[in-house]
């Protein structure tokens, strides 16, 4: 049985997004695989989904609600999980074949290389495997020393990053980033949109446009920064709802 697992808390994200990532990840697994969801509210989510309580952190106030919880799926025990887990955001696309990422370098820690640090052994948390209680200090160090932790990492997978000596980076066309591989530079964006990753797994939507937005040609600015509107525009894009459903 593979394992794949998520977590959601807060308002951020409903129900429905781990619905269509259980949905997913039928559509693009051969063997059996179980989507384990740590969450504060299972509301609505699918019954096929086994929810787990949020693993417990300290964190400060103004942190729990950000990437930063994700540290405390690297404690030990994290029931009811052992052996190599893949977790993957809620906000992805998911476009082709998930088993072979368990298949890859089986026992180690295997991740995203960043797209905007290549080079630079610095992982993307967006998709990222591990053998459960295997790198516990990740976990451990923050709890110990929060406020050494939070000064000098800003960032909660560069942190991960600098912790673990082995960076095992999936194959580039494995995981895209809409924004960074697929979607076309301005002007030409203004008339094609983001063309279909044929040889990807796993498509991240890291800052804006959200998936959503994407899919219908939306792509939000932030308020008094009207001026981006001139170049933050995109086509639709189709496969996005035919693969995000």
């Amino acid at each position: 049985m593979q394992t794949i697992i998520c977590m959601k808390w807060g308002t951020r994200y409903g129900a429905e997004y781990v619905n269509r990532l259980l949905r997913s990840i039928e559509r693009n697994t051969k063997r059996p695989t179980k989507l384990v969801c740590f969450t504060d509210d299972t509301t609505g989510v699918d019954e096929k989904v086994d929810c787990q309580e949020l693993p417990p952190i300290a964190l400060p106030a103004d942190l729990i609600n950000t990437p930063w919880r994700k540290i405390s799926v690297w404690q030990s025990p994290l029931k009811p999980l052992t052996g190599d887990v893949l977790f993957l955001d809620l906000d992805l696309v998911i476009t082709g074949d998930l088993d072979r990422f368990f298949d890859y370098k089986p026992g180690s820690y295997c991740v995203i290389e960043n797209w905007t640090q290549l080079g630079r052994k610095i992982g993307n948390t967006s998709c990222f495997r591990f053998p459960v209680g295997k790198y516990v200090e990740i976990f451990d160090r923050l709890i110990r020393d929060p406020d050494d932790v939070l000064t000098n990492w800003r960032i909660e997978q560069q942190y991960i990053s600098d912790l673990i000596p082995e960076q095992n980076f999936w194959p580039a066309e494995w995981c895209v980033s809409f924004k960074h591989n697929l979607l076309p530079a301005w002007p030409v964006r203004l008339w094609k949109p983001a063309p279909f990753p044929n040889k990807s797994s796993v498509v991240a939507f890291t800052g804006k446009p959200d998936p959503d937005e994407a899919m219908i040609g939306q792509w939000p600015v932030k308020p008094g920064q009207a001026y981006k509107k001139l170049y933050k525009q995109l086509k639709p894009v189709k496969w996005i709802a035919e693969n995000w459903n």
